[in-house]
């Protein structure tokens, strides 16, 4: 059997990285058994989460994970959509995982008040003599990161407003479709069920998830595929919450 690592329910979403949300969907949409773990980005080869162990290999990476399964098992994510669709759905999963990610990571991690709930709790079990040290570098290093990304070379405003014109073009490769590409979900749509999922969390408050809100479609999508894919999971639809 599979075994899935990843962070764990938390942050209000079954699982708080998108990315690990993104493989465990695409392991659900394969009908795939796996069992999941919780482990941290250090013990994995890339020292980043997921990563997967199959039988006697080690897998880490989203993307290299779902090339796994297609690969071993046969499966095709993008089935039946043509080559022209296949490009699109690919360049949406980049724009997604390149840039409305970091957008994610800037509410998440950078913004004190979000950092201070959520990802410093991370460090909680560290021994008391360096538990803030820990927290502050790796709040240092998420946000020198962040600066790379390019996202954070400007002003908190300017960044979600570029952020913005990214879920825009989601919004309006959705429309009023069930899924991105159409009737059926592709392996892009795990993708962006983990990033939007993320963003939409009522567990942070931040002027992204604010904007974000106003894309009713993209809310509906993320209240469709949490139904979907995690029926068990006490997720309250963003459209009763507000």
């Amino acid at each position: 059997m599979i075994t899935l690592y990843g962070l764990g329910a938390g942050f209000g979403l079954p699982e708080i990285s998108p990315f690990v949300t993104k493989t465990e969907v695409q392991l659900k949409m394969a009908g795939l058994a796996y069992r999941k773990q919780r482990s941290m980005p250090p013990a994995s080869p890339k020292g980043q989460l997921p990563y997967i162990e199959d039988d006697s290999e080690r897998i880490a990476d989203s993307t290299f994970i779902r090339a796994h399964i297609e690969r071993k098992y046969g499966f095709d994510f993008d089935t039946g959509l043509d080559l022209q669709q296949r490009a699109q759905a690919w360049a949406f999963e980049r724009m997604i995982e390149h840039h409305i990610y970091w957008a994610l990571i800037g509410a998440r991690w950078v913004d004190a008040d979000n950092f201070a709930k959520g990802p410093a709790h991370f460090f909680d079990g560290a021994p008391d003599n360096v538990r803030e040290k820990l927290r502050e570098d790796a709040q240092l290093r998420v946000a020198e990161n962040y600066l790379i990304s390019g996202l954070g070379r400007h002003a908190p405003d300017d960044d979600v407003d570029l952020a913005m014109r990214s879920l825009f073009a989601l919004s309006v490769q959705l429309g009023d479709k069930l899924y991105l590409m159409g009737d059926t979900p592709c392996g892009a749509d795990a993708a962006a069920f983990g990033a939007l999922a993320g963003i939409l969390t009522p567990f942070f408050e931040s002027k992204l998830r604010e904007r974000a809100e106003q894309f009713q479609n993209l809310v509906a999508y993320v209240d469709r595929m949490m139904l979907h894919y995690y029926p068990d999971f006490a997720w309250t639809p963003l459209r009763q919450a507000a």
